[in-house]
């Protein structure tokens, strides 16, 4: 369908400075966050624009991070405001191949946690203020800042705050290398089973990245194999994972609602004694 009033496609105010213009959009499923169409501009280059709640340069950036570390991602070919407009890529399944990008993209490390910016994991702010230690970063940084949130109970936040003043930082490693991630790896998140798409990037312990890559189950596990092969984790790593995916619990409380993700976090706690 065309195009003509601007809306769908972003065309129009938010439109990137010297990009061709859409000469033609057909719809693409998904989209629960952000929506997205399939275009073809008027120099004939075919197109996803999406249109995001938030400033699309901060995922254009995180898009430029993973491409420069060789992850597998399209190309930026312009970002204003709130749209963001992605070469359309594909091409067959090649799992075992993107689960060795993303080992790659893991050796690809930092000197401290964080990030240079703030950015998103879905509609929730991702605060990524740099920090030295692995522990605090995690506890600070991607536990803590869930727990205000009216629609996580508050004896459950209570309960994990307590985890974090002692036992959470506790169980972790302790000086993990500070590993570039995606930060929002899942299958959604993956094109045509080889590109990586919507991240929200940060340098972090590996080992949260793969805590979240095998908790949906959504992810083949010719993927995992193949990352696992190239990269598998240290000793320990599966007592550290259920508390390394309260994290992603919390996010999802704060987009879903409570009712399914509580018992999975206190099922957590209750693993642990906390």
């Amino acid at each position: 369908m065309s195009d003509r009033s601007g809306e769908v496609g972003g065309q129009g105010a938010d439109w990137p400075l010297g990009l061709a213009p859409l000469v033609s959009t057909q719809p693409l499923k998904g989209g629960f966050i952000c929506s997205t169409i399939r275009g073809r501009l008027a120099d004939g280059r075919e197109v996803v624009v999406k249109r995001c709640p938030y400033p699309a340069e901060v995922e254009a950036d995180g898009l430029a991070a993973l491409a420069a570390a060789g992850a597998p991602v399209p190309a930026v070919l312009g970002a204003a405001g709130h749209v963001l407009v992605l070469e359309r890529v594909g091409g067959p399944p090649d799992w075992p191949a993107l689960g060795r990008a993303i080992a790659r993209l893991h050796r690809t490390t930092g000197d401290r946690f964080g990030w240079h910016r703030d950015n998103f994991q879905g509609m929730t702010t991702q605060p990524n203020g740099w920090c030295d230690d692995w522990s605090s970063f995690y506890v600070e940084r991607r536990v803590r800042p869930h727990l205000a949130d009216p629609k996580v109970p508050e004896p459950l936040g209570r309960r994990i705050d307590r985890a974090c003043d002692g036992p959470l930082p506790a169980l972790l490693r302790p000086r993990p290398p500070a590993s570039l991630t995606h930060g929002d790896l899942w299958a959604a998140n993956v094109i045509e089973g080889r590109w990586l798409v919507d991240p929200a990037v940060s340098y972090a312990d590996r080992e949260l990245e793969l805590a979240y890559m095998q908790l949906s189950n959504s992810l083949p596990g010719e993927l995992l194999d193949a990352y696992l092969d190239e990269l598998p984790p240290d000793p320990g790593y599966e007592r550290r994972r259920p508390a390394l995916q309260l994290h992603k619990f919390l996010n999802n409380i704060r987009h879903f609602g409570p009712d399914r993700y509580v018992p999975r976090i206190e099922a957590v706690l209750d693993s642990y004694g906390w």
